[in-house]
């Protein structure tokens, strides 16, 4: 059965409030979510996602531990010099000990090479993955951002080491379609799991465009650190929202419940991650799995709008 889960990311270092985040948590939790998605340079600043999971953690969740699945990675740049990015045994197997600090943790569930390394031996990326789980840092492993090619032979190293890859977590949307050019077809081939980010593309794919950029968005040229930019926000994008958006009124729902269900339509993808600033939202996204159903008519009139 396809699932929702929690990514914790860009909107949690800075929520409005500790109580906003709790609350969110919470809500997620008692509604059955119950994989919170993490990362080391998740911010702003990098690092504060982390910390501010660790005390909610802490107040509310320590007794349901084992209950949990709790992912983080690790791969984009963290502090200064050689050691502080990309893929590295150095750079991964510290940093998940830096993440397991903030977050108050003894393990993570999942643990991530957040991108490839084109500077490093992929054996020595992927070996260190391995080391992780044996040190019991970590009960599985898994990839983001890899291409068909390095997919497989990242599988196969991991697989060789005795340490399989779990999951694949790649970027996926009605507006960044990549992973349909041989990504899904080598992951249902190998066997591992797959969690799509980004499914509602930054907003563009929820009511929140649909009339241009309002004002406090996360587009908005008056707001700093903004997850998208507002050169995204194209005339183009909105007439195929706005499209899109009739479809998923005839289908009872709204566009973001359907942009989050045409993802899932794959029976290759476990999980959908979303994000959240506001308990509604969460309520509101796990409506998708209320209708996961489309008729062919529906993929094709979809896809001549999205191609279009």
């Amino acid at each position: 059965m396809p699932a929702v889960s929690l990514g914790l990311w860009h909107n949690f270092g800075d929520i409005d409030s500790q109580q906003n985040a709790r609350d969110i948590l919470r809500l997620a939790f008692d509604k059955g979510i119950t994989h919170f998605d993490l990362a080391n340079n998740y911010g702003p600043p990098p690092g504060s996602a982390e910390e501010n999971f660790g005390k909610i953690f802490r107040q509310d969740f320590k007794g349901h531990r084992d209950e949990l699945i709790i992912s983080s990675k690790a791969g984009w740049g963290m502090w200064p010099g050689p050691y502080g990015d990309l893929g590295s045994r150095k750079y991964l197997i510290a940093s998940l000990d830096q993440s397991l600090k903030r977050m108050g943790l003894e393990y993570v569930d999942i643990f991530y090479h957040h991108r490839p390394d084109p500077d490093t031996p992929l054996e020595e990326s992927m070996g260190a993955l391995n080391q992780i789980v044996r040190q019991g840092k970590a009960l599985y492993v898994g990839i983001s951002s890899y291409q068909p090619e390095e997919t497989k032979r990242a599988v196969k190293i991991l697989r060789d080491l005795g340490t399989p890859c779990l999951i694949h977590q790649p970027k996926y949307s009605m507006f960044d379609r990549w992973v349909e050019d041989g990504l899904l077809d080598t992951l249902e081939k190998e066997g591992v799991g797959c969690i799509c980010f980004s499914p509602l593309a930054q907003g563009l794919l929820s009511d929140k465009y649909l009339k241009g950029i309002p004002e406090g968005s996360r587009a908005s040229s008056h707001r700093g650190n903004g997850a998208i930019d507002e050169s995204a926000v194209t005339p183009e994008r909105i007439s195929k929202a706005v499209k899109l958006n009739g479809i998923a009124k005839r289908r009872g729902q709204d566009l973001a419940q359907l942009a989050l269900a045409w993802v899932l339509r794959h029976k290759i993808v476990t999980s959908v991650l979303i994000g959240a600033s506001k308990t509604q939202q969460v309520t509101d996204s796990l409506k998708c799995l209320d209708n996961l159903q489309f008729s062919v008519e529906e993929l094709k009139e979809i896809d001549t709008i999205l191609r279009s």
